[in-house]
């Protein structure tokens, strides 16, 4: 066992092993949901998200559930979910989840149904999601079907949101 430090909460456990999946998985019952990868290079099918200067693509379309993210200047978003790829995982309850954790972005709704946060861990950026599909087993409550790509796919072209054309890159910068 490692050496640790008393106050983690996984102190004393021993170490995860090759075949043994993530402790939020296994244990906290939370679900993979996408990998987002910061870019700097235009790619097809991209969707401007206005509020936060940014592009996204590639989550409706991707086997892998990877999405491609590309910000404007004068993102709001932080510099560290700009720059390091992150991880999301969808969770039963938004707010227990974040019990303890180093919150990047607090809790906000970006689709209707929708709750989400940014965390981060050991330098590296994750994304919780509260998703309106799911039955609440910890409250009880029935949430709105819908996930935010959903949404963002069946609205209408607007100003705030809008597909941009693009020649699909080769690689990510």
């Amino acid at each position: 066992m490692a050496d640790t430090d008393p106050s983690d909460p996984l102190a004393g456990r021993p170490e995860r092993q090759p075949h043994d999946p993530p402790t939020a998985l296994a244990e906290w019952g939370w679900r993979f949901h996408h990998l987002g990868i910061p870019t700097d290079v235009p790619r097809s099918g991209e969707v401007y998200l206005e509020r936060f200067k940014m592009y996204v693509t590639g989550f409706e379309t991707s086997p892998y559930g990877i999405e491609w993210m590309r910000f404007e200047e004068g993102s709001p978003i932080p510099e560290l979910i700009r720059t390091v790829p992150h991880m999301a995982f969808e969770v039963d309850d938004l707010e227990a989840a974040l019990e303890g954790k180093e919150i990047l972005t607090p809790p906000n709704s970006p689709s209707t149904g929708v709750r989400v946060a940014m965390i981060a861990h050991d330098g590296a950026p994750v994304e919780l999601l509260e998703l309106g599909s799911r039955k609440s087993v910890r409250t009880g409550l029935t949430r709105r079907p819908g996930s935010p790509r959903d949404e963002m796919r069946n609205e209408s072209p607007s100003p705030r949101r809008c597909r941009v054309s693009a020649p699909p890159a080769s690689r990510a910068r």
